[in-house]
């Protein structure tokens, strides 16, 4: 197998970035990390073929039931072909990892920099790692057939209303995203509809392409029934 890859990275190049107005020098200095990051990204993922990307808390315990759930999701869905990315770490990002091995397709890490190392877990065959959010977004979306969204913090709802703008406004299409675990949704689900939807912010074909389910063959189902077709080689590790 081979070991995941890690760059080294230059610290806080993010909080550089957002620190106001700066010289024109730095400026383009600015412009060249971040194409060079780009360019990163492109490099080590273009060939790793169509991929479902697997969003979810990094502090849930192998015991956690969101756990297990997380892995078998992940496995029937790497039985269907798919490989399966993560963040790379711990938790709910584990979990899908284990279970791309489980179904013996590529797992592959895509981690953000942040000031808290976040260590690779063991289930990983590529490692990436950004400095910048919007850059590791763009990854994503870009080698990514679908979203599917565990039990998670700022982060994952990030993520989650992120793929929602865009497939809202249209710059993706028919790209399903699966919300797994009814219970731990519900009251953003009741938020959605009792507020957004009754005041008329969103439209229900806003969601067309949205499935909450716990049911793991639902949900490779949905997916199956909505991706369109990506170029990319085979999932296979």
């Amino acid at each position: 197998m081979p070991l995941p890859h890690r760059r080294r990275l230059q610290p806080r190049w993010d909080q550089a970035l957002l620190e106001g107005a700066q010289g024109s020098l730095q400026d383009l200095l600015n412009c060249w990390r971040i194409s060079r990051e780009f360019y990163y990204g492109f490099s080590r993922l273009r060939r790793i073929g169509p991929c479902i990307t697997v969003f979810g808390s990094a502090r849930f315990e192998e015991h956690h039931p969101y756990y297990q759930l997380a892995r078998n999701v992940a496995r029937h869905l790497g039985e269907t072909g798919f490989a399966i990315m993560t963040g790379g770490g711990p938790g709910i990002m584990e979990a899908a990892n284990r279970g791309a091995r489980d179904a013996d397709v590529l797992s592959v890490g895509c981690n953000i920099e942040l000031p808290m190392e976040q260590k690779p877990n063991p289930y990983l065959d590529i490692w990436t790692e950004f400095n910048h959010f919007f850059v590791r977004k763009v990854m994503l979306v870009k080698y990514s057939s679908a979203f599917v969204v565990l039990p998670g913090g700022f982060g994952t709802l990030d993520e989650v209303f992120e793929t929602l703008t865009l497939i809202q406004t249209a710059k993706i299409k028919r790209f399903p995203l699966v919300v797994v675990g009814v219970d731990y949704w519900k009251h953003l689900r009741d938020f959605i509809d009792g507020a957004m939807l009754a005041q008329h912010t969103i439209s229900e074909q806003d969601l067309d392409s949205v499935l909450i389910t716990d049911d793991c063959q639902q949900a490779v189902e949905f997916i199956l029934s909505s991706v369109p077709v990506r170029q990319g080689t085979t999932a296979a590790r």
